[in-house]
């Protein structure tokens, strides 16, 4: 009888010093890790960012030319969410079954513009047969790898359909990702480069000489897809998130076209 009454005190004591102690805190949501274009950096920092007020989830977003990231993803590299810069490379991994399928929205658009540094006093008009080497007089022009980078085949696109690519390539100065390309023209280490619109946007120490017509290179379109390996529950709301009105208002004021709907 006295053990038993020692051992209803002491779970009571227990109990009553469990109860003042301070809950657990709850675990941590996992951050949807997002692979996305190197072009989509500011715009999409942002819209993560209003994701977070909203919802209280983060992202930690990973940024690079499209290939590179698309190479990842079939080496096994964590990813949730891509985005691309062109249909290409999620098709690419859609073939291997490593997007949900189902999944995929052509989420936005760009354009393709020819800049230099802000201080240059080239001038030029994109038409067929325009002089873009007399634009270089002797310089480089910044270019994404335009074997595999998705700027940089938009890029070599444009050039052969204005017949202004034999001209040029001697003069190439080929980087691993537009925003690369973009800051060799910034830093004045190239004389010009090709680019997105919304590079050009975010770089004050660049200046468009001109905007590449829509028909001189394949339709700019950025998707964005579930990763097949992903086990992060967060990941389809972040997905839903960057189609919702708020996001693409985001996207919008960086200039890029919406086609999300």
């Amino acid at each position: 009888m006295i053990a038993r009454r020692a051992f209803a005190i002491g779970f009571v004591a227990a109990a009553a010093v469990l109860a003042a102690l301070p809950p657990l805190p709850a675990l941590a949501a996992e951050k949807v890790t997002v692979f996305a274009a190197a072009s989509l950096k500011n715009a999409l920092d942002e819209v993560s960012s209003a994701w977070k007020s909203a919802s209280g989830k983060e992202t930690a977003s990973s940024y690079a030319a499209s290939s590179a990231l698309a190479k990842q993803i079939e080496s096994g590299a964590p990813a949730d969410i891509f985005i691309s810069a062109d249909l290409d490379w999620m098709t690419y991994l859609a073939d291997k079954t490593l997007i949900v399928g189902g999944s995929q929205v052509k989420l936005l658009g760009n354009a393709l513009v020819l800049v230099a540094p802000a201080d240059s006093k080239a001038s030029v008009t994109i038409a067929p047969g325009f002089d873009l080497k007399g634009v270089l007089n002797g310089g480089k022009l910044a270019i994404a790898d335009v074997k595999a980078v998705p700027a940089g085949r938009y890029a070599k696109a444009a050039l052969e359909k204005l017949g202004v690519w034999d001209k040029v390539e001697g003069s190439l100065a080929q980087a691993e990702n537009v925003r690369a390309a973009l800051k060799l023209v910034a830093t004045g280490e190239a004389t010009a480069g090709i680019v997105y619109q919304t590079d050009a946007n975010e770089e004050k120490e660049v200046k468009v000489l001109g905007v590449f017509p829509e028909d001189t290179h394949p339709k700019i379109i950025y998707p964005a897809a579930l990763v097949a390996a992903s086990k992060n529950p967060d990941a389809a709301d972040f997905l839903n998130f960057l189609q919702s009105p708020e996001a693409l208002d985001i996207f919008k004021a960086h200039g890029f076209v919406i086609l999300a709907r």
